[in-house]
């Protein structure tokens, strides 16, 4: 039978505790900041006791680590893994980023968030979110080589650049900024592609 505990608000919980931490904590997360979401706020809002918090995750550090591993566990297989598109139709559709709800702006990358509020190149968060960011670069690259590309890994580079600057300028300028990303990648696809492996032109304005 499985044990159970009154959280603070003295209703019974059990195994759940630690899904609900890390739904409370990527809400939380994502809505005000790590560095302004304390534990008492992150624990009621997850109805869980703060020791309860800490027997699932040591510390702050390792709860943010852990909350940043839950965004894309598949390193975006939902684009990259898809046998219905080829691979220069895979390169862009990496920048078909839905928004967080209608109206609603493409949230900031959580991972750039993180880093930025961080600071400490060590930390736990920072290094995964180093370690993301190379991996969906060789992932994107590795995906121009399959689309024939001449120089797969500057390809790569490149559009993995050009999706980190699109997260970032649309929270600065508070509008969209995915589909010019976009409409840029295809144009650096294009260029990278030898002409018989070209699916026709871009055709884009940008």
């Amino acid at each position: 039978m499985t044990k159970l505990e009154k959280g603070p608000q003295g209703r019974r919980r059990g195994r759940g505790a630690r899904e609900r931490i890390l739904n409370a904590s990527q809400q939380l997360f994502r809505a005000q900041g790590i560095n302004r979401t304390g534990m008492d706020q992150l624990c009621a809002v997850a109805q869980v006791s703060k020791r309860t918090a800490y027997q699932h995750f040591s510390g702050k550090d390792k709860l943010v680590a852990e909350y940043l591993r839950r965004f894309d566990p598949g390193l975006m297989a939902a684009v990259f893994d898809r046998t219905d598109l080829t691979p220069r139709e895979r390169l862009l559709a990496a920048f078909e980023i839905p928004t967080s709800g209608p109206g609603e702006l493409t949230p900031l990358c959580p991972y750039i968030a993180a880093t930025v509020e961080i600071h400490d190149p060590q930390h736990p968060a920072s290094e995964y979110a180093r370690e993301y960011k190379l991996a969906i670069a060789a992932r994107l690259a590795e995906t121009a080589r399959e689309a024939g590309a001449t120089d797969p890994e500057q390809l790569g580079e490149q559009l993995a650049l050009l999706l980190d600057g699109a997260s970032a300028r649309t929270r600065v300028l508070n509008a969209e900024s995915f589909p010019t990303a976009a409409a840029i990648a295809a144009v650096l696809i294009d260029n990278a592609l030898p002409v018989t492996g070209r699916e026709g032109p871009a055709n884009v304005t940008m």
